[in-house]
């Protein structure tokens, strides 16, 4: 079984937006710092953003310079989901994105891959006209 489950993927036109979810029925994603991931074909996997542990760290957020004041990571503690709300998107942002947790203690947010230890499989976002 999938830890992590991303959907809302799909096609969009450029200048458009999309709302990606990260949902888990087996762990409380509150716990953990939280990363979004995308790979390009062709490209090394890149952290796009993520979200501390709202237990220990409060949820502090961090965004990688090319989406900063594009994308916005939140919680709904309630659902048990992590949102990656996308504007402004742009053909370059086209790639499949990750969402991941890092199930350690005091896990706070970075930006690198090797922190997090929990997968989904993905989910893709095309930008094209």
């Amino acid at each position: 079984q999938v830890p992590l489950v991303e959907s809302g993927g799909g096609l969009v036109q450029p200048g458009g937006s999309l709302t990606l979810s990260c949902a888990a029925s087996q762990h409380t994603l509150d716990h953990y710092a939280i990363g979004w991931f995308r790979q390009a074909p062709g490209t090394e996997r890149e952290g796009v953003s993520c979200v501390s542990s709202v237990i220990l760290n409060s949820g502090g957020t961090s965004y990688a310079d090319a989406v900063k004041g594009r994308f916005i990571v939140t919680r709904d503690t309630a659902k048990n989901t992590v949102y990656l709300q996308m504007n402004s998107l742009k053909p370059e942002d086209t790639a499949i994105y990750f969402c991941a947790a890092n199930t350690g203690l005091f896990s706070t947010c970075v930006l690198s891959s090797a922190e997090y230890n929990l997968w989904g499989q993905g989910t893709q976002v095309t930008v094209s006209s």
